[in-house]
């Protein structure tokens, strides 16, 4: 559950996140080394985005405009009004510019959850698939039975199978679940992004120099832990 004091912290970080934004851009968005070392390196074009299936900023910075928390509208973002950026260079600049932006518009969303959340407690009730709140385990006995089944066995879910995304910072993080009607998924693959996104480094080092790699490597922002899964 959300831990207490959560709220106040969330609102001081969404009125020193700006500035803090606004003090990274000094240095760097207008910097002649920055724009030297960023500009026209580590080019990946719209076709070869779509083509190595990127998503997230990797893709959004080669000028397509597609961000799964709009244009699916799971959760609560259909209720939430922000700006999808988009660039249409596809070098490291852009890349660089595109999280930049998402930086503003996350705090705008989160000021959004802030003032709409509703009062009262956030996790589902139901204890077959919910862990009863830990103070009940020392006063009710149904609560520790259902404690002791969902941590020992699980819970079962219907037999079939699934596919569901959503819009991490890196892009499209996917999960695909086969379930046999047992408490454990029968398959689990997951999509991560860093994955595909490495998949770009070659086309995006193939006119560079070697001194670019470490900036296109972080511009496509490539975690090597969740490249292995």
């Amino acid at each position: 559950d959300i831990p207490k004091g959560f709220y106040p912290e969330a609102r001081k970080f969404c009125e020193w996140m700006p500035q803090a934004i606004d003090e990274y851009e000094t240095i760097l968005s207008r910097n002649e080394i920055w724009l030297e070392r960023t500009q026209g390196i580590g080019l990946l074009s719209a076709d070869d985005a779509i083509a190595l299936g990127q998503s997230g900023p990797v893709v959004r910075a080669s000028g397509i405009d597609w961000d799964l928390r709009r244009d699916e509208g799971y959760l609560a973002y259909p209720e939430i009004d922000f700006d999808v950026p988009v660039y249409p260079n596809g070098d490291v600049y852009d890349r660089y510019k595109v999280r930049i932006d998402e930086m503003r518009q996350s705090v705008r969303i989160v000021e959004q959850c802030l003032d709409a959340m509703p009062e009262g407690p956030w996790i589902a009730d139901d204890r077959k698939v919910v862990l009863p709140p830990r103070h009940e385990l020392h006063t009710s006995m149904e609560s520790l039975i259902h404690h002791f089944k969902i941590v020992t066995e699980g819970f079962r879910v219907p037999e079939g199978e699934v596919y569901v995304t959503v819009e991490s910072p890196r892009g499209e993080l996917g999960c695909y679940l086969v379930s046999d009607g047992g408490p454990r998924p029968w398959r689990v693959k997951f999509r991560a992004p860093s994955f595909v996104a490495l998949e770009a480094t070659a086309t995006c080092m193939s006119d560079a120099l070697i001194a670019d790699f470490i900036a296109i490597v972080g511009s496509l922002d490539t975690v090597m832990g969740e490249v292995d899964r």
